[in-house]
């Protein structure tokens, strides 16, 4: 199961069509949620009836059960077209009343009216989650908090102890910071010669995020990954590009390309999960047995998560209901019930602790679980809501040019803010 789902240019998508739906005022389009717990609801998810079928027809019969009076329907979509599906309900006023969603589709929901306001409808619950978590559904410049958290997932960061060591690096005590890996893979690549890369990744708006750059003004009218911060990271970037430190192939790389090089040994560090590991005790058992988990990188103190939200219908004319059934699916219990069976994580405050995330038992999934759940306390969504694929690509393209020398770091990143700011109006 994917976790980090992003569809294409889905937030543009939705606000073109969703102004046409908004029908603000309406007794429908209230916050309050108060009310007996009664009536039909449909609940739809993305993409998880083919692997966990049972799991959701015995939450629902479970809820059910817990609230007589109440009729779930459980409605799943395909990952292909999910964004479009969404908008096209919401254009049609056919949007149901509980929906599985992510920050950046559930953006253009919050701004069209059709997303509840939880802080308003719902803010007993917010202490049950995790702060990050909770405010990843937090638009910029609005007030409010449009989904309940549910399931997270984030990476830890594997290291090649040997390497390190050839380096005449500690192994047992690997970078944490970004000035860490910068300094880290400009020895790597003294010391062998320009062989061995530290990283084999060009820096992403989440790497801004974690390396302290402020990404986007408080109002969310315009980005500011181009301040004297953001400018920083990428020189240093242009540094390990320019000492090899940074692998060549790097301005064209993929999670699969990028994973390749560290199993090949000429990449000393990348992010993984515990199916990465699995594969490298198969297929590089010299590799494995030099094998290094710590947290991601930061500078911030902070890791980044990934997260999945459950947002309910503003317009729906069962909101006592579909809160209650939100809150349902993403309790305590519920989300343990779900991590324990898919490689997730729940966003529920003090799950983490569980002796699931905390126990080692020998085995490789343990070890990045453990790892993962305890960068995950703490962890912030740092790619702005308001990102589309778009603004990535703006991005990566002014990152390639500033590492080819095409142009400075701050002339490519005040011309990657000034495409995103345009996209950003034009949405």
């Amino acid at each position: 199961m994917r976790i980090n789902r992003r569809a294409v240019a889905a937030a543009a998508a939705i606000a073109v069509v969703l102004p046409l739906s908004a029908c603000g005022g309406s007794e429908a389009g209230s916050t309050d949620a108060s009310g007996k717990v009664e009536g039909k609801i449909t609940f739809q998810t993305w993409n998880l009836q083919a692997n966990f079928k049972d799991y959701f027809n015995g939450l629902i019969a479970d809820f059910e059960k817990q609230h007589p009076g109440t009729d779930v329907k459980w409605v799943d979509r395909p990952a292909e077209g999910y964004a479009d599906k969404i908008s096209a309900d919401a254009a049609g006023s056919t949007l149901p009343d509980v929906v599985n969603v992510s920050p950046d589709l559930v953006a253009p929901l919050a701004k069209a009216g059709l997303a509840l306001d939880l802080d308003k409808a719902a803010s007993q619950y917010k202490k049950e989650y995790l702060p990050g978590a909770w405010d990843a559904h937090r638009i910029p410049g609005a007030e409010g908090t449009y989904a309940f958290p549910w399931y997270l997932n984030t990476g830890p960061l594997f290291y090649n102890k040997r390497l390190l060591k050839d380096a005449g690096l500690d192994p047992e005590k690997p970078p944490t910071t970004y000035d860490e890996v910068f300094d880290a893979g400009l020895k790597m690549a003294r010391q062998s010669k320009g062989k061995v890369a530290a990283l084999a990744n060009v820096p992403t708006i989440e790497d801004f995020g974690r390396y302290g750059v402020p990404l986007m003004n408080e109002e969310g009218t315009a980005f500011s990954f181009n301040d004297p911060k953001g400018v920083e990271l990428l020189t240093r970037y242009k540094e390990l590009y320019d000492a090899k430190a940074l692998d060549p192939q790097a301005l064209t790389a993929t999670p699969e390309s990028s994973g390749h090089k560290f199993l090949t040994e000429s990449v000393a560090m990348n992010p993984g999960s515990a199916l990465d590991l699995a594969n490298f005790k198969k297929q590089a058992p010299s590799l494995y047995k030099n094998i290094g988990i710590t947290d991601q990188i930061t500078s911030t103190g902070k890791a980044n998560m990934y997260v999945m939200g459950v947002m309910v219908n503003a317009q729906s004319k069962q909101k006592p209901a579909a809160v209650a059934f939100a809150h349902f699916v993403t309790d305590a219990t519920r989300q343990m019930e779900f991590a324990k069976k898919v490689a997730i994580f729940p966003s529920t405050a003090g799950s983490l602790d569980d002796p699931y995330f905390t126990e080692e038992d020998g085995t490789d999934e343990t070890r990045v679980r453990i790892a993962a759940a305890k960068s995950l306390k703490t962890a912030v969504n740092y790619t702005p809501v308001l990102f589309s694929e778009q603004m990535k690509t703006e991005l990566r393209n002014a990152v390639a040019r500033a590492l080819q020398g095409k142009q400075s770091p701050e002339e490519a990143l005040d011309n990657a803010v000034k495409a995103c700011d345009r996209l950003l109006r034009q949405s």
